[in-house]
């Protein structure tokens, strides 16, 4: 069953000099409990897609449904995380990651208990009265996904999360994030400009065409490298062939850009 339903989506800005189509005619399904990767070449309308989904902006043409129904705003039904962890400095880990909570009205014993056994589960609950500026990058991006995760979103849009960090807490972060989210039956779409982590972490890739984007083509990952975490993923022989094909495939935008 489909959560997510794009179908027949443009979106164009407009500005008093112009008008920029940013997205063309994009029409795409993401089933319930799927991992879902967007790539493309920059400019290629990723990220305004992933803001059309989450409901901030609304489309020229075409429509988004999630879960059946229409999106015309932001809805509780979805969680955002963004390269940067925009976690407030006055307040503590434990505050920040119910702060969610608070403003929807469902702070309570049980979804205080929740939030905190997730911050647990990320190996963060000794930190929960320290201050982010006490904190590494690494985990504040954590504490950025138990916020997102304790109000209970059914989707997931994850912008570019872990482009920020040093390369060891990137793949780590990508092992602790693909197995929280499996471990929850979560769904996902990841907004990445790299080919390996799409391919380690997604059940499918869909790839944009320079803009304006449209969905160019869609990469199946094969069932050997799903069952994998991200890490082993990468050693796999599998991720090689994938990685290959991906790249010669946006390799060919840039050429016709020459």
């Amino acid at each position: 069953m489909s959560i997510v339903r794009i179908k027949n989506v443009d979106k164009t800005f407009f500005s008093q000099e112009a008008a920029t189509t940013a997205l063309n005619d994009i029409s795409l399904s993401v089933a319930n409990g799927e991992f879902v990767s967007l790539i493309g070449p920059s400019g290629c309308g990723k990220t305004t897609l992933l803001s059309l989904i989450a409901g901030l902006i609304q489309p020229t043409n075409g429509e988004i449904h999630i879960e059946g129904q229409q999106i015309f705003r932001p809805s509780p039904k979805t969680g955002y995380m963004l390269q940067q962890d925009y976690l407030y400095p006055w307040l503590t880990i434990e505050q920040n990651i119910t702060i969610g909570l608070k403003t929807m009205k469902k702070l309570n014993v049980e979804t205080r208990s929740y939030a905190l056994a997730l911050l647990e589960k990320m190996g963060l609950l000794d930190k929960k009265d320290d201050y982010p500026s006490q904190l590494s990058g690494g985990m504040r991006q954590r504490v950025a996904l138990v916020r997102m995760l304790a109000t209970e979103p059914k989707l997931l849009l994850l912008d570019e999360p872990f482009s920020a960090l040093d390369y060891q807490t990137k793949l780590k972060l990508e092992d602790l994030v693909s197995f929280t989210l499996k471990d929850q039956g979560k769904t996902a779409i990841l907004v990445t400009h790299d080919i390996g982590e799409a391919i380690a972490m997604s059940d499918r890739i869909v790839l944009l065409s320079a803009r304006p984007g449209r969905v160019h083509n869609i990469f199946e990952v094969p069932e050997n490298l799903r069952l994998l975490a991200p890490f082993q993923a990468r050693n796999h022989h599998s991720f090689n062939k994938l990685f290959q094909q991906i790249w010669k495939e946006l390799e060919s935008f840039e050429e016709e850009r020459i």
